[in-house]
C-alpha cells in the first residue's frame, strides 16, 4: 500500500531535458547559455569565506534585493529571491491558488506548469495558442469563465520563441480577474532594438508578476537562482509568508549579486547568441528546415517527413552522433525540434550532421 496523496499518485512527474553522460556531447536541448559565467562571478565564488558557510544566509536575501532593485529601477520590496525560477512558480501557486482551484496556461507551454498544478491538487485550464503562437482574443475571457486565480504565461514563449509585446501583456492583465505571472526566463535574449520592457507595467497594474532567472542569460543554470518582480501586494505575501526563510544559500546570493553588478559581460553573450540565432536559422532554412522568428536562445524547427524521416527520426540520428536537441511528443510539436543556439563551433557541428542527413 502506498501513502502518497491521490492526486500525486495520479499525476506524472516533470521530464527534464536529457543530461548527456559524455562531457564531449553537443548539448543543445536545455536552453543553457553556451558561454561561461562572467569572470567576476567566478572571482566571487573563489572568494567565498568559510564564515559565510558556517552561518545561515540572509533570510530575505537583502543584498540581492537591493542590487536587483537598482538594476530594474524598482524598490527592494518589489523583489523576492528564490531557488531558481521554478521555486517562484511553486510559491505563486501556493500563495494565490486555493487547493482545488484551477491554474491557467497557454498550450503548448513549459511542461512544468501542469506538474506543479497537479502537486497542488489544481485542475489546469489550457487555452490553445493561435496559429501565430500568440494568445487568442478570447484567452482572458476563457480564464475568467473558469474562475482562474493564476495564469502562467511564458514570454518569450517556449517552445516557439515568439515575443508578446508589452501592450499585449498589459491588455491581458487588465482583462484577467486573477494574477498574471509572466515567466521571462528567456527575456535577456530579446533584441534590444525592440525596446521590450515589462517592468514598466508594474506601476500601473496590481496583478502582474514577472519571473526572472539567472539560469539562461547569466550562464548560471547550475546555481539555481531566480527572482520575482512585482507590486508589493504580490511580492509581500511570498517574501514574508510562503517563501522558506533560507531557500537561497549564501554562495548563490553572492554569485547572483556579482552577476547583476557586471551585466556588460552577460550582454556580450546575449549579443553573440542573437548573432548565432540568425545564422543558424538561415543555414537551417537552406536545408528546408524552417524555424519561427525567435526572441529566445533557441529555435523551433519544423522537420518535414522527407528530411530523413521527420523530427523524431532526426532527433534519434543526431543523438546517436552525440548531438542532443529536444523533441516533444505532443500535438502541434511532433513535427518539430527545439534547438538551443550553441557556440559557433557547436552550431557548425550540428549543421554538418544535418547536411549529411540531408544528402
Amino acid at each position: 500500500m502506498g501513502y502518497e496523496r491521490d492526486n500525486i499518485r495520479r499525476m506524472s512527474g516533470y521530464t527534464p531535458g536529457e543530461q548527456p553522460p559524455n562531457a564531449d556531447a553537443i548539448k543543445l536541448n536545455t536552453n543553457e547559455n553556451p558561454y561561461p559565467p562572467a569572470p567576476s562571478v567566478m572571482e566571487a565564488l573563489a572568494g567565498v569565506p568559510a564564515e559565510a558557510l558556517r552561518r545561515y544566509p540572509s533570510p530575505t536575501s537583502a543584498t540581492f534585493r537591493q542590487v536587483a532593485a537598482r538594476h530594474h529601477g524598482v524598490e527592494p520590496e518589489q523583489i523576492v529571491a528564490t531557488n531558481g525560477g521554478d521555486e517562484l512558480l511553486r510559491l505563486a501557486i501556493t500563495t494565490f491558488v486555493n487547493p482545488g482551484s484551477p491554474i491557467g496556461i497557454a498550450e503548448p507551454s513549459y511542461s512544468l506548469y501542469p506538474v506543479l498544478a497537479g502537486i497542488h491538487g489544481s485542475p489546469v485550464v489550457r487555452v490553445a495558442l493561435g496559429a501565430d503562437w500568440r494568445p487568442t482574443p478570447d484567452f482572458a475571457e476563457r480564464m475568467n469563465r473558469e474562475r482562474v486565480p493564476l495564469t502562467l504565461l511564458v514570454n518569450p514563449h517556449a517552445p516557439s520563441g515568439t515575443l508578446l509585446e508589452a501592450e499585449t501583456i498589459a491588455r491581458l492583465a487588465r482583462s484577467l480577474g486573477g494574477v498574471l505571472l509572466v515567466d521571462e526566463a528567456y527575456v535577456d535574449f530579446v533584441d534590444p532594438e525592440r525596446g521590450h520592457d515589462l517592468v514598466s507595467l508594474l506601476s500601473g497594474a496590481d496583478n502582474i508578476m514577472l519571473l526572472r532567472t539567472l539560469s539562461k542569460g547569466y550562464s548560471l543554470a547550475g546555481l539555481r537562482f531566480g527572482y520575482g518582480i512585482g507590486p508589493r501586494g504580490l511580492i509581500d505575501p511570498i517574501a514574508r509568508k510562503t517563501r522558506d526563510s533560507y531557500s537561497v544559500d549564501a554562495i548563490a546570493e553572492r554569485l547572483a549579486v556579482a552577476a547583476l553588478r557586471d551585466p556588460e559581460y552577460a550582454r556580450s553573450t546575449w549579443a553573440a547568441v542573437r548573432g548565432e540565432r540568425t545564422r543558424l536559422a538561415e543555414r537551417l532554412a537552406a536545408f528546408g528546415l524552417s524555424s519561427l522568428a525567435s526572441e529566445s536562445n533557441f529555435l523551433l524547427v519544423q522537420v518535414p517527413e522527407a528530411f530523413s524521416g521527420g523530427a523524431p527520426e532526426v532527433y534519434r540520428l543526431l543523438r546517436e552522433q552525440g548531438i542532443f536537441v529536444r523533441h516533444f511528443d505532443q500535438p502541434g510539436l511532433r513535427d518539430r525540434l527545439r534547438i538551443t543556439v550553441g557556440t559557433p563551433e557547436q552550431n557548425d557541428t550540428l549543421l554538418r550532421a544535418l547536411s549529411r542527413l540531408h544528402h
